[in-house]
């Protein structure tokens, strides 16, 4: 039985999920699938311009597993650019670097790190005490509602 794979932190969210060639109907285009960790590979290294070793110390990954990560998404938006296809950013195995939760019992809002949502993920509001909380869904285009990110793995842990 294979080991699960590990989350990835992700610090940013991109504002736009999907890309399209211009002048091309969507209904006729191919589409990538760029996953949320993937794209934030691409923001550190070719964004950013951090070396590898970095890139991977900031999404809590090893580097060879970081080098797989970034040479996947570059593969994938060479055969979109080169080949006129869509991209669509969604899913992957990944947690926010902060993620911010909210109390419904009270509306207590607070942020838990990575770290400790991955090790400890919060069971109760650490004002009321109430086990009625849920994870604030993250601001942005396309970013479904709810306990999952728009058809993909990266959903909320509880």
């Amino acid at each position: 039985m294979s080991r699960p794979p590990k989350w990835r932190c992700v610090g940013h969210l991109p504002r736009v999920n999907f890309f399209l060639p211009a002048g091309v109907p969507a209904a006729v285009l191919e589409e990538v699938y760029l996953t949320v960790e993937e794209a934030e590979a691409v923001r550190l290294k070719d964004l950013k311009g951090l070396e590898q070793e970095q890139c991977a110390q900031q999404m809590r990954i090893s580097r060879p597993t970081f080098h797989r990560v970034l040479e996947g998404a570059r593969r994938k938006l060479a055969d979109a650019l080169l080949n006129g296809k869509a991209i669509r950013i969604q899913g992957g195995n990944f947690e926010l670097a902060l993620r911010r939760f909210r109390c419904n019992h009270d509306g207590y809002e607070w942020q838990v790190p990575f770290e400790t949502l991955i090790a400890n993920p919060p069971q109760n509001c650490p004002n009321c005490h109430s086990p009625d909380i849920l994870p604030v869904p993250p601001i942005g285009p396309g970013w479904g509602r709810g306990r999952r990110w728009q058809g993909g793995r990266g959903q909320i842990r509880r």
